[in-house]
């Protein structure tokens, strides 16, 4: 335990219960963010038309808003220790307001671009790593970090989940417009209700940044994704932009190497990468994401350009998928009591697997909308199941002094699974918009589950016996003694 936190005492209910007063603007800053990245999905005809651009215009906005939530996502984490948790989230608060609204008001895409996809990824990226690093420190007994991030991931979930049905219905009640005004509204009341929080560790305005390993570690991310992108027009430009993307990061990992030789602190410890359960546990939440987004966009062009359904019918069918995970959400305590994190996860991608096979079916079988909804009602259970055990195993893994690093790790692989699964299921249906583009998109998703279950496999059996306890110093299954960086443990 850091000297800081001996001093601020034993954790009990004290610090428990500042956490409860906090943790609704924490799970309604999640819930807002999931909810951007996926409401946009039953409002592409509606841009499309309105700003005069494609399916393919639409599709890189949102996967551009992705893509900057994940390359920003690590130095986002490691500004709230030399800016405080609480000033980065109202910071990143602000921003994301501002883009909204801006967003609300676009004329052409190249605004929305602006509003949506740099704005609001930026205001996303700096809010994002303090919700999870202020839930890490402020609940540390057992029960009640389970319960906190179970909120937490609930509302991601249905965020992310029921933006398709609540975009749905503000676009036709209103214009696609409205929900970015929405968003801005939210925005607000987060910021009023903010005033309760209590950031448990003073900022430290001397702890360095590391703005060339920032750099770096964006650009690749960047580079490889806007490969993928360009792979429905040319395959040269694909592969030469992954190359690239590539090289950058193998820069970017000689570089925090070479850092930490020369005594210096770097962007991105690599000690984080020693812990084996913390190393599978990023795995499976990048292959969580990615199904969940993937789906999302796959599923919602699907029915809006090749079965002609508006953004209302579009978002209903989106109903199931929001039950399931919401139901198995709101389970997760209970079942973290009876069953253990890996058999969660384990059974989370079963099932997804499981509603991708039944979604393809009876989708090819039967033309009415509401084939949709056994699959996708399978496939949000599942993910509702494994969500909360993925990120307790990754953050629990880890001490206080290294919530920071953590936090925007964990938070940059979730993204970049969303950007690539809206990225690569979004490529191979865009370039074909039919029934075959559509089952091969999914079919591409099934992989990523099955990549996820065989990962959920390895997760050692001892480290994932039940609910995860406090994120105290490092374990079994931790960081070696020793590892790392020595005077920051």
């Amino acid at each position: 335990m850091t000297q800081d936190a001996a001093a601020r005492g034993p954790a009990g209910p004290a610090r428990s219960g500042a956490g409860s007063r906090m943790l609704a603007p924490l799970a309604l800053a999640q819930f807002i963010c999931s909810f951007a990245g996926s409401n946009m999905n039953v409002m592409i005809n509606d841009i499309s038309q309105d700003l005069d651009t494609t399916v393919q215009g639409v599709q890189v906005a949102i996967t551009l808003f992705l893509l900057v939530m994940a390359a920003l996502m690590i130095p986002g984490g490691k500004a709230t220790d030399r800016f405080g948790r609480k000033r980065c989230f109202l910071a990143g608060l602000t921003v994301y307001g501002i883009g909204a609204i801006l967003s609300a008001a676009s004329p052409g895409l190249g605004v929305l671009i602006l509003g949506n996809s740099i704005l609001e990824g930026v205001g996303t990226a700096l809010l994002i790593p303090p919700v999870y690093i202020l839930t890490t420190l402020l609940f540390t007994d057992l029960t009640s970090r389970a319960r906190a991030f179970g909120v937490i991931m609930a509302a991601g979930g249905v965020g992310a989940a029921a933006g398709p049905l609540i975009g749905g219905l503000i676009t036709s009640a209103i214009s696609w417009r409205a929900a970015f005004v929405f968003q801005a509204l939210v925005i607000a009341l987060i910021i009023a209700l903010s005033r309760k929080i209590d950031d448990p560790l003073p900022p430290d305005p001397t702890r360095p940044f590391d703005v060339r390993g920032a750099v770096l570690s964006a650009g690749g991310l960047v580079l490889i994704v806007m490969g993928i992108l360009a792979a429905d027009n040319d395959l040269w430009l694909m592969a030469g932009l992954i190359a690239a993307g590539v090289l950058v990061l193998a820069w970017f990992v000689h570089w925090i190497r070479a850092e930490e030789r020369a005594g210096k602190e770097p962007l991105l410890s690599t000690s984080l990468f020693r812990n084996r359960t913390s190393n599978l546990g990023l795995v499976t939440q990048n292959a969580q994401w990615l199904l969940l987004m993937g789906t999302s966009f796959t599923v919602a062009t699907y029915l809006q350009v090749v079965r002609g359904y508006d953004a209302v019918q579009t978002g209903v069918i989106f109903t199931a998928a929001t039950l399931g995970l919401l139901v198995s959400s709101l389970a997760a305590e209970r079942l973290a009591k009876l069953l253990s994190q890996r058999t969660l996860i384990i059974a989370g991608f079963a099932l997804a697997v499981a509603g991708i096979a039944v979604l393809l079916a009876l989708v090819a079988g039967t033309p009415g909308p509401w084939a949709f909804a056994p699959g996708l009602l399978l496939i949000g259970l599942g993910l509702g199941v494994m969500l909360t055990p993925s990120v307790n195993l990754v953050q629990s893994a880890f001490p206080e002094d290294r919530q920071g690093e953590i936090s925007g790790l964990s938070r940059s692989v979730s993204n970049l699974g969303s950007s690539f699964g809206t990225a690569i299921a979004g490529t191979i249906l865009v370039a074909n918009l039919s029934q075959h583009a559509y089952a091969a998109a999914m079919a591409t998703l099934a992989l990523a589950a099955l990549v996820g279950l065989v990962t959920a496999t390895r997760l050692p059996r001892a480290a994932a016996a039940g609910p995860p306890g406090p994120a105290g110093p490092p374990g079994p299954t931790a960081d070696p003694p020793g590892a790392g960086d020595p005077g920051r443990r």
